[in-house]
């Protein structure tokens, strides 16, 4: 049990820049580029630590306690995920709940921060940040009452667990729609395209970039890792939802989510290579869409 837990940990600390690293890779091979190594967010993050941070005169502890706020409340979501089969390392009934307000917490921190600066710039993107969220944050809670409606749990390590290849047996196309809705929502929580482009500084369009300029040294380091432990809860979240291959082996599980947490990656970089970013004013129907099919897979199992 101790070495499942000690195993559990690994995975979710130190996978998460790797699959960003895919994501990157696959733009790259798509674009006919040589991109960034495969391991470049690790070399940035250990760049970054190694820095200092600096502090504008006009910020106060909110700017400085943002990132660290913010990294401890993803941190804390990811022990409540179930990984490869395994019960969560923290469980208990209704913890979905907590889970989703953790990200919350962490979007806020990191809002507030930005705002902390007195940047009118970065006020913007706070603005947009929080506007996107409020549409994207009901259709997160809908998925997660149809994966609770669906398994009679409501735990994440319920919902995740042995209860849900029935689900899908008797309610496939519920949980179908929630799968959609949930890969929309893992784009926007995330800043993918075509919500937001993590690559650019363009200020017209830019979201969550925006808020994180002010940010250096270890500090961007806690924000630029906590954005690559939130792409691995939500591909984790995923791909356990629809892509869980039972495997019976511990050592087999384990393999097998880590290889569909890789292909959640590619399929991203793939979504970014051939789509478009859409106009900001398309965002909000994008999201509107995805709330929809929840609230469409809600009806599916109350009917």
């Amino acid at each position: 049990m101790i070495l499942r837990a000690l195993l559990q940990i690994g995975v979710l600390l130190l996978l998460p820049p790797l699959l960003l690293g895919v994501v990157n890779r696959v733009k790259a091979i798509a674009a006919g580029r040589k991109g960034p190594p495969l391991l470049q967010l690790y070399f940035d993050l250990a760049k970054l630590l190694r820095k200092g941070a600096v502090y504008s005169r006009t910020t106060t502890w909110v700017f400085r306690a943002g990132p660290a706020v913010g990294l401890a409340a993803i941190a804390t979501a990811g022990t409540m995920l179930p990984v490869a089969g395994q019960p969560a390392i923290v469980s208990f009934s209704g913890d979905f709940v907590l889970f989703a307000y953790l990200l919350a917490l962490a979007r806020f921190a990191t809002a507030l921060a930005a705002l902390d600066t007195g940047s009118s710039f970065e006020g913007m993107g706070a603005a947009r940040e929080v506007s996107f969220a409020s549409m994207a944050e009901p259709t997160l809670f809908l998925v997660l009452v149809v994966m609770a409606r669906a398994t009679g749990s409501l735990s994440l390590s319920g919902m995740l667990g042995p209860a849900l290849a029935p689900a899908w047996r008797a309610a496939a196309p519920a949980l179908l729609l929630s799968a959609i809705a949930l890969f929309v929502v893992a784009l926007a929580e995330n800043s993918r395209i075509p919500v937001d482009d993590p690559n650019t500084h363009l200020e017209l369009t830019m979201i969550h970039e925006v808020m994180i300029l002010d940010h250096s040294g270890p500090d961007l380091a806690f924000i630029l890792y906590g954005a690559s432990l939130k792409f691995f809860l939500f591909g984790a979240l995923l791909v356990r939802l629809v892509a869980d291959v039972g495997a019976t082996g511990f050592w087999s599980a384990e393999g097998a989510f880590v290889l569909e947490l890789l292909a959640f990656s590619v399929l991203v970089g793939v979504v970014e290579s051939f789509m478009a970013r859409l106009r900001l004013t398309r965002v909000p129907q994008m999201l509107v869409g995805a709330s929809i099919l929840s609230v469409f897979a809600l009806v599916l199992l109350l009917r």
